[in-house]
């Protein structure tokens, strides 16, 4: 590191910064430039990034715009930073949350170092025990909504370098790209898919809910990940009043509540019996409602339990049955475990911890597929589906 440059920036957490990068995959930017090529001039083109991130002079190229489908119609615009600049978000990313974590409320748990979306519906399942209503709200693109000057004002709080500041003011006015070159300027936002995007969107919504809920409504908990959230009220009345003041506060800060997807809804289960319009609701693809369950001497009761959403459920097995497994006759078993495992194990993984149960239907969709594969691919089990099963 030059003593010459006026900004104090590590050659080691710029190295470090592009093996996270690299880990995290990802296609390449409007440059066209993959890791593969990237890296077939890897010392120089580190060196420039970190030349020009620590003497002032490091500007962000334009961010291309890809568009999502979403499963409930629409696009979601995805912004996809150039491989350099993906490496110089997560060099101000690794000295920049350090600074911000530790101010962040315990129960903030998208994108953050030690918590996960489970840890999330976790909790939430314990407090829906305690608490007869819920509010579950989102926030309307979130990601295109952030008000720039309101974030800037929160990064200068807490940004312990100076650069921070001066980089995160250029990366918000980046221009956008399409596929026909057509720049689009931004005036608010910060692009889903930027490196640097989760922590500032984390370092707003903390000023603009956490802590503004925390001091207004110390006794309603929540959780959120990221603009996916949800509130816990002892009474209906009370559960009124947060949303409606929840709804003038969002508007305060440039923000909107999704019409759509907020709603209050009552914990029924076999104490709470009283009757409304809404009795379920959907949290990080877990679907929290009333359920049968055996208590610890075995007799059926009602609880208030999550379990795997039934339209991720459905998703899967739509997923699976595309793969078409049994026209794979000619591929081993281990080609087709290669193919499926990945798939599987991280679905597994996630659904499994609460109400494993209700993975067994899409389980059995697989196995069928399987056991179709394995029929078609051994002649012992042609017309034995039964041995097929069993096998």
């Amino acid at each position: 590191m030059s003593n010459s440059k006026p900004y104090a920036i590590s050659k080691q957490v710029v190295l470090t910064a592009y093996q996270r990068v690299k880990a995290n995959g990802g296609s390449a930017g409007i440059d066209g430039v993959d890791f593969g090529k990237f890296e077939e001039d890897l010392k120089g083109n580190l060196y420039r990034i970190w030349n020009r991130m620590s003497s002032g002079s490091y500007f962000p190229p334009p961010v291309k715009v890809v568009e999502i489908p979403k499963k409930t119609g629409g696009v979601r615009r995805l912004g996809v930073p150039t491989i350099g600049d993906r490496v110089a978000q997560m060099v101000t990313k690794l000295y920049f949350e350090p600074d911000v974590e530790p101010i962040f409320h315990k129960d903030s748990y998208g994108y953050r170092p030690g918590k996960s979306a489970v840890d999330a519906v976790g909790q939430a399942r314990q407090r829906c025990w305690k608490f007869n209503y819920v509010i579950e709200f989102d926030i309307k693109g979130l990601f295109d909504s952030i008000d720039h000057e309101l974030l800037k004002k929160a990064v200068r709080k807490h940004a312990k370098e100076p650069w921070i500041e001066i980089y995160v003011d250029r990366w918000l006015k980046a221009p956008f790209m399409d596929g026909n070159g057509v720049m689009t300027e931004r005036e608010c936002g910060t692009p889903q898919g930027g490196v640097i995007s989760p922590v500032l969107t984390n370092l707003f919504l903390h000023y603009a809910f956490d802590v503004w809920i925390t001091r207004r409504y110390p006794d309603a908990p929540f959780e959120r990940y990221a603009d996916d959230a949800i509130i816990h009220c002892k009474s209906e009345k009370e559960a009124m009043e947060i949303l409606s003041s929840l709804e003038k506060r969002l508007k305060e800060c440039k923000l909107e509540i999704h019409p759509l997807k907020t709603k209050i809804v009552y914990c029924q289960d076999k104490d709470r019996t009283r009757e409304y319009p809404v009795t379920r609701f959907d949290f990080l693809g877990y679907t929290f409602q009333k359920k049968f369950i055996k208590d610890k001497l075995g007799r059926l009761k009602f609880n208030f339990l999550p379990a795997m959403s039934l339209k991720l459920g459905k998703a899967f097995r739509e997923k699976v049955k595309a793969m078409n497994l049994h026209r794979l006759s000619g591929n081993k078993i281990e080609m087709i475990a290669e193919a499926i495992n990945p798939m599987v194990r991280g679905w597994l993984n996630y659904f499994k911890k609460c109400c494993p149960s209700a993975m067994k239907y899409t389980m059995d969709c697989l196995n069928r597929s399987l056991v179709k594969w394995a029929m078609q691919k051994y002649k012992r089990f042609s017309g034995h589906r039964k041995l097929a099963e069993e096998w």
